[in-house]
């Protein structure tokens, strides 16, 4: 792709609206092979940017999700003992006993299976989404970063798998606790914010056809007051989707503040937010 403005196109045909400031960013990791780093609250958009990159490029989607103690042997690959098992004892029984056979016959690749970051280093082209990599501990992350520095993996018992064709890589983090800066000055960094009103009402009507402008503009309005209103978990577009698309499979056409009230659990998914708003009349305002 040419420019910034051209992948904003693209990505419009993924039903994704990008801003210019992440068109850009995007664009860049994509020119000059870097990873890029998307921070943000929660449901901003950043896990479906590389779903919609993924789309766009015609190329599988492969998604690390992280959390606390993930670690390298369940990122990488693991050997598949069951089948092992089965080929030594099918070995015996076909009367085998050379030790050094058995031993290179049961490290074959084909008892090897490939985890999330092998099978992006051995699929090219590939899309890697390390998804809320502020969950998983610091070692991950400095593990992440060696593999992100070369693309390569060494398996002990079969050698070096290197990346013919580097995967496209997006890190995401919500921001639950700080990423070290060493992974964070591998990658291209762009901070999501919730999108504005006019961007949002876009996004609503581009994803969800059935949706009035009248609706669109209102949920939007009603979303902007909820992320204003120091709630626990504000809705991020994701949520401003999954509301809307609530209002209309009850039909509606406009939001009023009863069927507003009656699907407030796809904005909302803290008992205390709800309640805040609830006795606050936050559902009244126009």
């Amino acid at each position: 792709m040419e420019s910034p403005d051209r992948l904003v196109e693209l990505l419009d045909r993924q039903a994704y609206l990008a801003d210019e400031g992440l068109a850009t960013a995007a664009f860049l990791a994509l020119r000059m092979r870097r990873p890029l780093f998307l921070e943000g609250e929660a449901g901003v958009g950043k896990t479906e940017l590389a779903k919609a990159l993924a789309a766009l490029l015609e190329a599988p989607l492969i998604r690390l999700q992280c959390y606390e103690g993930l670690d390298a042997a369940q990122a990488l690959y693991d050997w598949d003992f069951a089948r092992q098992l089965l080929h030594l004892k099918a070995a015996e029984a076909a009367g085998v006993t050379d030790v050094g056979r058995l031993e290179g016959e049961i490290y074959d690749r084909r008892f090897l299976i490939a985890r999330p970051l092998l099978k992006a280093l051995e699929t090219g082209p590939s899309v890697l989404l390390v998804d809320e990599i502020d969950r998983a501990d610091d070692e991950f992350e400095a593990f992440l970063l060696e593999v992100l520095s070369d693309y390569t993996i060494s398996i002990p018992e079969l050698g070096t798998v290197r990346a013919t064709t580097p995967p496209v890589v997006v890190v995401t983090s919500n921001r639950t606790r700080e990423v070290h800066d060493a992974l964070k000055r591998r990658c291209l960094y762009h901070w999501l914010e919730h999108p504005g009103f006019d961007r949002e009402v876009a996004i609503l009507l581009r994803r969800l056809p059935d949706c009035t402008e009248t609706l669109a503009a209102q949920v939007a309005r009603a979303a902007a007051r909820l992320r204003g209103a120091g709630l626990v978990k504000p809705p991020g577009v994701a949520e401003t989707l999954d509301w809307t698309e609530a209002l209309l499979t009850l039909g509606a056409k406009e939001l009023d503040p009863d069927r507003a009230a009656a699907t407030l659990g796809a904005a909302l998914k803290y008992r205390e937010d709800v309640e805040s708003v609830l006795s606050r009349g936050l559902l009244r305002h126009e």
